[in-house]
């Protein structure tokens, strides 16, 4: 199936990112019930829905895009089933390579900058994702352990964020490195003079990891030392490099960690789901005088940051 030009894609992790201030309308008819045989008319009803993504689309461009999708009862109706379906117009896309995958992000306007495609087209994501799964599809994938690497939109969304703080020379954390896929990108981006550091407390996903990257573009920068990956509680971050320009948190948390604010360096940026049932994808910059500023990006659902234990139970 070809993908209308004015559908974008957007999986997450169990639920899409979903960005504020925007609307998206779409329209469902109902046939009101009559007793006499005479036609009537069938009224239309426009909903409003905050809280799934419109990249300001014009309403009648989204109204057509949903046309098809047979909508159930609005009150019924989710961000969950209006992505399921995007996603099944970006998987029969046939997206096979790395550099189609990151052309559908920069049309669709999720890579705005010219660095993060760079990176995102040097770092191979077939080399980070289990073996047999379609790696270009823009949606997460379980790697075992109760764990998910994220979707590519998601990985540039947070690169886009980062991006002023993974310049060449600056400190870069990964909390939750998974596959090792982001922290790799980071080690291109902040290069060998910069450290690119990730804490995953699964050992078997560090061992892992450490193979994918060997494999990759960043494998130079893992040799030199300027990449690490380590077994660890990622809430408590990883002391050895702060203080950090930049940090990602892969997981979503009840609140902040402390001692993620703590290393986070003036003038730094975290970027971490906050939440439970409810998830936001917060912002987190630490001014000059290390006062914080948080504010909410795009609504996300990601899986918990939790202890190795809880991950492994399940929660």
């Amino acid at each position: 199936m070809k993908m209308p030009s004015f559908v974008i894609a957007y999986g997450c992790r169990y639920r899409a990112p979903l960005l504020k201030h925007h609307l998206l309308h779409f329209t469902t008819t109902t046939t009101t019930p009559t007793p006499t045989p005479t036609p009537t008319p069938t009224p239309t009803r426009r909903y409003h829905h905050p809280r799934l993504l419109c990249l300001g689309l014009p309403p009648l461009a989204v109204t057509t895009a949903l046309s098809s999708c047979n909508l159930p009862d609005p009150s019924l109706f989710t961000g969950n089933s209006l992505c399921r379906r995007m996603e099944r117009f970006w998987t029969g896309s046939g997206i096979n390579k790395n550099k189609a995958m990151v052309e559908h992000l920069q049309q669709y306007g999720v890579i705005k900058s010219k660095k993060v495609a760079e990176v995102m087209e040097t770092i191979d994501r077939a080399l980070f994702v289990p073996d047999g799964t379609p790696p270009y599809v823009d949606s997460p994938m379980q790697i075992g352990y109760n764990a998910t690497i994220s979707a590519p939109h998601m990985h540039a969304t947070c690169l886009q964020l980062l991006e002023d703080n993974l310049k060449p020379g600056m400190h870069a954390l990964d909390v939750g490195s998974g596959t090792g896929y982001l922290t790799a990108c980071f080690a291109l981006m902040v290069g060998p003079e910069g450290c690119a550091v990730g804490v995953e407390h699964i050992p078997e996903l560090v061992d892992s990891s450490i193979q994918n990257i060997k494999k990759s573009a960043a494998a130079p920068s893992l040799k030199e030392g300027s990449l690490s990956v380590h077994v660890g509680d990622g809430r408590l971050g990883w002391q050895e490099f702060a203080p950090y320009d930049a940090i990602h948190v892969g997981a979503a948390a009840p609140e902040i960690p402390p001692a993620l604010i703590e290393q986070l360096k003036p003038g730094g940026r975290m970027v971490i789901p906050v939440g439970n049932i409810f998830q936001d994808l917060k912002v987190v910059d630490k001014n000059p005088d290390g006062s914080i500023s948080v504010r909410d990006e795009t609504s996300v659902r990601y899986v918990p940051l939790t202890s190795r234990e809880a991950q492994l139970r399940g929660y």
